[in-house]
């Protein structure tokens, strides 16, 4: 079924773009692009720990034209006329969030509008701080996210951020640190989640930490909702006040986001959002989060978010093995961290050495890194992607191995023209998009 709308979406496009009575040569030449994108997507191995699969039925509802639709405001409070329909989707999305958590609606409630994980942390403070006001947050360098109080983003240029890192023996949250840091500076609000930490993050002590300060505590759990949600890494309810999170990434579902706040709370929020951050809401990826939050309360959801942890563990420890160095020599979620510094490479250097063979990956910095954002010393490896398509630790290892060997060898073009087959080849027993 699910396919059938994918295929029932396609053609509607194509009968449309088939009207229109112009030779329509960029149109023809951007959607050859998009086959060619497809099919880099199916030949590839996607490691990006940020990337995912979404599903035919997320893939058609965003091709709809509930895109044509404005919709400023919110379910029974909208400023234009014929959302009756429009106001059940989102009002289902909403619901659809809170179940995802095991939430009660009375106390706490969803804002499914944010366009990104970026705009949904800049509502969340502007709508409950004020310009100047201090946050406690993970600095950018130790694995926290630009949003998080780097300079060069609107959270630094608009807040007063002071940041926590990791010990540098362990690379770990060190929690006595936190708190040491947060009875000195008293924030208004402290941020916790990270973009490129390997280890489980303990909400309940972060939630500690807060009530000692009086602060607000902001979980930004874009990385790890869907592990969250499967039972694979811990909850920040109910010890956050404001929990973010994008839609995509384990979550596998648009490129989208969304807040989920105490009740108390909502109302600032959502001021924050509409009017304050965007006007109408993109009302065919609100559908498209629906069917994604749907998906993510199967049985089968469940399952593969363990498996994205256990995949995960099984490429650490293959890369360990092989010679490898590891941030924290070890991961608790769905990411590795490479060290590429031992091998006399840059991160950049790495994860281009990567993509030549189909393997796609990111540079990253690294805890304490020497070197700049733009030319870091890690690479930034997942696993979502990959247990989407339904691979597991028998082949993790080998990607694990081959990994290993193509940045140990950098200079040996022969031998990554051949991983790159043998990933082909990979790929074909585990299709995507047929």
């Amino acid at each position: 079924m699910a396919r059938r709308r994918l295929k029932n979406t396609y053609f509607f496009v194509k009968m449309h773009l088939n009207i229109i009575p112009t030779p329509m040569t960029e149109t023809k030449k951007i959607f050859n692009l998009i086959q060619k994108e497809i099919q880099r997507q199916r030949d590839g191995l996607v490691m990006i720990a940020s990337e995912n699969y979404a599903s035919p039925a997320v893939l058609a509802a965003i091709g709809t034209p509930l895109s044509n639709k404005y919709s400023e405001g919110y379910p029974g409070k909208r400023y234009y006329t014929g959302n009756q329909h429009i106001d059940e989707i989102e009002s289902l999305a909403q619901k659809l969030a809170l179940k995802m958590f095991n939430l009660n609606e009375k106390e706490w409630q969803a804002n499914v509008q944010p366009h990104s994980g970026s705009s949904a942390n800049l509502a969340a403070y502007l709508g409950l701080l004020k310009s100047g006001d201090k946050i406690l947050a993970m600095d950018l360098g130790a694995g926290g996210h630009l949003t998080h109080g780097s300079p060069v983003n609107f959270s630094g240029r608009l807040f007063n951020f002071v940041f926590y890192g990791v010990d540098p023996k362990t690379c770990r949250l060190d929690y006595r640190e936190i708190n040491r840091l947060a009875l000195k500076h008293k924030p208004k609000m402290i941020v916790c989640g990270a973009t490129a930490y390997t280890q489980k993050i303990d909400f309940k002590k972060f939630g500690q930490i807060a009530k000692k300060t009086n602060s607000l505590l902001l979980a930004d759990i874009a990385h790890i909702a869907g592990l969250i949600i499967g039972g694979a890494h811990p909850s920040p309810f109910p010890f956050a006040d404001v929990v973010t999170f994008t839609t995509h990434k384990t979550l596998r579902g648009p490129r989208s986001a969304a807040i989920i706040c105490r009740a108390p709370l909502a109302s600032a929020i959502n001021k924050a959002v509409f009017p304050g951050l965007q006007g109408g809401p993109q009302e065919n990826i609100i559908a498209a989060k629906a069917i994604c939050f749907s998906e993510a309360l199967t049985p089968k959801f469940k399952r593969d978010q363990i498996q994205t942890v256990k995949n995960a563990k099984a490429l650490a420890q293959t890369l360990m093995e092989n010679g490898i160095k590891l941030i924290a020599e070890s991961t608790e979620n769905h990411l590795v961290l490479i060290d590429c510094q031992p091998l006399k490479i840059s991160g950049r250097t790495g994860a281009n050495l990567l993509a030549e063979t189909n393997i796609y990956t990111n540079a990253n910095l690294i805890p304490f890194d020497p070197a700049t954002p733009l030319n870091p010393s890690g690479i930034r490896i997942g696993t979502p992607a990959l247990t989407t398509r339904g691979m597991k630790e028998k082949e993790t290892k080998i990607i694990g191995q081959w990994i290993a060997q193509i940045l140990k060898n950098p200079a040996d073009q022969q031998f990554r023209r051949q991983i790159k087959m043998q990933v082909i080849r990979l790929t074909k027993k585990f299709p995507i998009y047929q």
